[in-house]
């Protein structure tokens, strides 16, 4: 995306644009065009059934785009969120074009929401669903306050770190066909415990887009 008009001009002169993923300075889209053409793009792979759900990232989490997550996510570096949305938008229209009604995501508890001043998923949900003028709405709430899934090897402990730690809330679940957001796809205990809970609640569809994902 590009800034246009005076306003817009005047904050590049004054807050230069950092590409999120390398940090060049001054560039006047949302990334600058050597990540562009070299970033770990899922390509012709950006969608996969997990067996819980299908899911799909535009990006493999290796690399920049690691870094770029990480500053998101424990940095408080909001400035890559239009790009990440521009490219999570352009995968989930590739990929799930008309097959869901409802945007959502994956919270943090309410704990780490506090401790953080944000809610790294939220953000990229809205990040994405603003390129279809529409609002994610919150279906889930994390009432269980557990270790972060990056502190547990094995996909075992991580599934059973996440069971039972989400309950569904709000009038947008039954029925709907949702769109689950998250930022990465590792071992998918987290999506895949969020997806049996908006089931059981009565969504009547739910597909899963993270920014990236563990290349396999």
């Amino acid at each position: 995306m590009k800034r246009s008009g005076r306003s817009s001009a005047l904050l590049d002169l004054l807050f230069p644009r950092r590409c999120p993923f390398c940090g060049t300075v001054g560039i006047r889209d949302s990334l600058c065009l050597k990540c562009r053409d070299t970033l770990p793009y899922t390509g012709d792979l950006q969608e996969e059934d997990r067996g819980f759900a299908r899911c799909a990232a535009p990006l493999y989490y290796e690399d920049g785009v690691r870094k770029a997550v990480l500053d998101l996510k424990f940095h408080g570096k909001l400035g890559g969120l239009d790009c990440f949305g521009e490219l999570m938008a352009q995968c989930a229209a590739r990929q799930f074009a008309g097959e869901f009604d409802t945007v959502t995501w994956v919270p943090v508890s309410r704990r780490r929401g506090k401790q953080r001043g944000f809610d790294q998923a939220q953000l990229l949900a809205e990040a994405a669903a603003g390129h279809w003028q529409v609002r994610p709405v919150p279906t889930l709430v994390k009432t269980v306050d557990n270790p972060a899934q990056s502190s547990l090897e094995g996909a075992e402990k991580r599934r059973a770190n996440v069971l039972g730690v989400y309950e569904p809330v709000g009038e947008n679940i039954y029925g709907h066909r949702i769109l689950l957001i998250d930022d990465v796809l590792t071992t998918g205990a987290t999506l895949a415990e969020c997806v049996r809970v908006l089931r059981e609640a009565g969504a009547a569809e739910v597909l899963c887009l993270t920014l990236a994902r563990v290349r396999a």
